[in-house]
């Protein structure tokens, strides 16, 4: 592995139903901190969501990260998470943030049904979303609203279902909220014992805290410190 500090390239790949917007705080941090930071959107099938599958996004991934020089660190929040594990073997390093958990972990989940479309977008109100947000403050809640958009129903499916990911072979990082009702901290905490990766329990008090609440800065620098302390090492 080559590059001190600052000589890094980074991927950020959102979650479900959200969009590239998610990772601005991080973006922000890393940048001051000299990383090449580049954080896209996911675009759906030309056929549409209904039509767009789990290979439509991790072709999107898979052309993004060629596109970055070495040594480049792949990052995922939720179902980025998981989209980022199974492309830890084209990056020098993976971070992943309440990351959906891969096979055999993923029967911890509790079952879900998923429409064609998931209408995340459509059917966006403030009060749930600042009710799942209850670390953001009231301006980053109103803009998290107006994002939301709709997802691939059957890419979450294809999740819940259980994706294979073998143990990356490259320094791993997994990030937990201190509190997530959609992925829970000790399900984080596991995979990362599984992956023997390094994991941090951050202060958010939410799914989407580590990137979008209070401490989302906070936790944005201690990343960019474990990937600053791997180019030291290497």
């Amino acid at each position: 592995m080559t590059g001190g500090p600052g000589q890094w390239s980074a991927l950020l790949i959102h979650g479900a139903g959200g969009g590239g917007w998610e990772w601005r705080i991080w973006q922000g941090v890393w940048q001051a901190h000299g990383l090449n930071v580049h954080a896209p959107d996911l675009q759906p099938a030309p056929e549409g969501l209904a039509r767009t599958g789990w290979q439509h996004y991790a072709a999107q991934i898979r052309d993004a990260l060629a596109m970055l020089p070495h040594p480049r660190v792949l990052v995922g929040a939720s179902l980025g998470g998981l989209l980022a594990a199974s492309h830890a073997g084209a990056a020098d390093a993976l971070i992943a943030v309440n990351p959906l958990p891969p096979a055999p972990l993923h029967r911890r989940l509790p079952p879900r049904q998923w429409p064609d479309v998931v209408p995340w977008g459509m059917q966006a109100r403030l009060f749930s979303t600042r009710q799942a947000m209850p670390d953001a403050d009231d301006a980053t809640a109103l803009f998290a609203f107006r994002h939301w958009r709709d997802e691939s129903g059957a890419v979450m499916r294809m999740a819940a279902a259980g994706i294979d990911v073998p143990a990356p072979a490259c320094p791993v990082l997994v990030i937990a909220s201190t509190r997530d009702d959609d992925v829970p901290p000790a399900l984080s905490r596991e995979q990362a014992a599984v992956w023997q990766a390094d994991f941090l329990q951050s202060p958010a008090g939410s799914h989407v805290g580590p990137l979008l609440g209070d401490s989302a800065a906070g936790t944005a620098a201690q990343a960019v410190a474990w990937v600053n302390r791997l180019a030291v090492a290497g």
